[in-house]
This record gives structure tokens, C-alpha cells and sequence, in this order.
């Protein structure tokens, strides 16, 4: 068991040996393809000197409350949706067709709407988040069997009580797949806000780092953003444990 928990050692190694010495070989000049300790001695001077820790938070916070924004409004539309067949009939139609449009299909209309502001990042991952969270949640909530339902309707259950301890615990595993899901894209929407339109944050220094032909600063913030990503997945496959024991 120990051996399994951690056998994913072995492949991150080996690929970082093969990365340095590809590097080493000069195959490529070191600008282009820098290697591993260049990368890790970068991002050392990035987080010294505050740099990759200021657009890092920036872009932190525009994550954070985009995503929970979306997933919030995501997930009380869905209960709506999915336990009440008028507004479901009413709402799908225009959200299936908005479902359509990329998120980031919507930037340079909120641009002109909104214009460049910190408002900008954050509504588009409120975006990214929304729709698809509003539909597992509506898939998880249609899908739990009616014949539960029934049988704690004779047995005297509230429409509250059909909701809190049936209906949502039932339907938690398709919101939870919802999230894990958009936790990542919420990382990948959000760094090409920041290229396209805010000064600060990882994106923003993704694109200063390309036009000074810096690779190993762009390497170093693309490591951050995957590890992000697999943090937040993770967080949230603990909080999914925690709450959904029974599985």
C-alpha cells in the first residue's frame, strides 16, 4: 500500500532527469529550452522578490471568487430547475443555447460593457463556472429515484425535508463531479483573461515573460498553474469524502 501511494514518485523523476539532461545536451539554446534547475533557480528569485507571489495571489482571488460565485448561483438554479418542471421547461431552452458560447467567447463583449477592470476575470469565470455546474446539478437532482421520493412522501416528509436529507445528499456526487471539473478550467480561463486584458496576475506575467523572450519564467508559471489545478481537484475530492461518506 505505501509502495502505490507513492509509485507516481518515480515518473514526476524520471521526467525531470530526461528534462535536465535534454537541456545539458544544448540541443536547444538555453533561452529557448532552459532546464530544470534553471526553471526551479527562477522561480527561487520570482517568490524572493515578490514577483510571482504578487500574480499569483491576484490571480488566486479572481479564481476564487469567480468560482464560488459560479458554483453557488450554479448549484440554486439547478435545485430550482430540478425540482420544479415549470421553471426547468422555462430556463433550459436559454441556458442550453448560452451554454453554447465559450466563456471566453463573452471577453470582448464584457469588455466593452465593463471595460478593463477586476470585475473582468472574475465574471468570465463566473461563466465558466456556472453552466456546467447548473446542469450536473439538474442531471444529479432529476436522477435520484422517484420511488425514494415517494416513499418519504407517505412516510410524511416536508418539501424541506425531501430536499435537505433525500434529494441533494442523492445528488451531491454529480454537483461534486461539476466542480472538480470547472476547478481546473477556472485556472485556465482566468490566466487568458489576464493576457488578453489585466496587468497583474499570472497571465499578465506569462505575457511580459514572452515578449522578453524570458522561457524560463513562462515554464515557471505554467508549473504554478498545474499544481494549482491538481490542488484544487484534490481539495475538493477531500470535501466530496468528507460529506458524501455513504459512498
Amino acid at each position: 500500500m505505501k509502495l502505490e501511494r507513492i509509485g507516481w514518485i518515480l515518473p514526476v523523476l524520471a521526467f525531470v532527469c530526461i528534462w535536465e539532461a535534454l537541456a545539458r545536451a544544448n540541443f536547444l539554446p538555453q533561452c529557448i529550452f532552459p532546464s530544470f534547475t534553471q526553471v526551479m533557480t527562477t522561480m527561487y528569485l520570482l517568490l524572493t522578490n515578490g514577483v510571482l507571489v504578487k500574480n499569483f495571489v491576484s490571480s488566486l482571488l479572481r479564481v476564487l471568487a469567480g468560482f464560488f460565485l459560479g458554483s453557488v448561483a450554479g448549484i440554486c438554479v439547478g435545485i430550482l430547475m430540478g425540482c420544479n418542471e415549470a421553471i426547468n421547461n422555462a430556463l433550459h431552452p436559454i441556458f442550453s443555447y448560452l451554454m453554447a458560447i465559450p466563456a471566453l467567447g463573452w471577453l470582448p463583449l464584457l469588455m466593452v460593457w465593463i471595460g478593463i477592470s477586476e470585475a473582468l476575470p472574475i465574471i468570465v469565470i463566473f461563466i465558466c463556472s456556472f453552466f456546467p455546474i447548473l446542469y450536473n446539478t439538474v442531471t444529479g437532482i432529476r436522477g435520484v429515484d422517484r420511488e425514494i421520493i415517494d416513499v418519504a412522501r407517505v412516510l410524511g416528509a416536508s418539501k424541506r425535508k425531501l430536499l435537505t436529507t433525500i434529494i441533494l445528499p442523492l445528488a451531491l456526487p454529480n454537483i461534486f463531479t461539476g466542480l472538480r471539473l470547472e476547478a481546473g478550467m477556472a485556472w485556465r480561463v482566468v490566466i487568458v483573461a489576464e493576457m488578453v486584458a489585466i496587468p497583474v496576475g499570472i497571465g499578465a506575467l506569462l505575457m511580459s515573460s514572452e515578449s522578453l523572450l524570458r522561457v524560463d519564467i513562462i515554464v515557471a508559471c505554467l508549473m504554478v498553474l498545474g499544481v494549482m489545478c491538481f490542488l484544487f481537484e484534490k481539495a475538493l475530492i477531500l470535501i466530496e469524502k468528507k460529506m458524501i461518506k455513504w459512498r
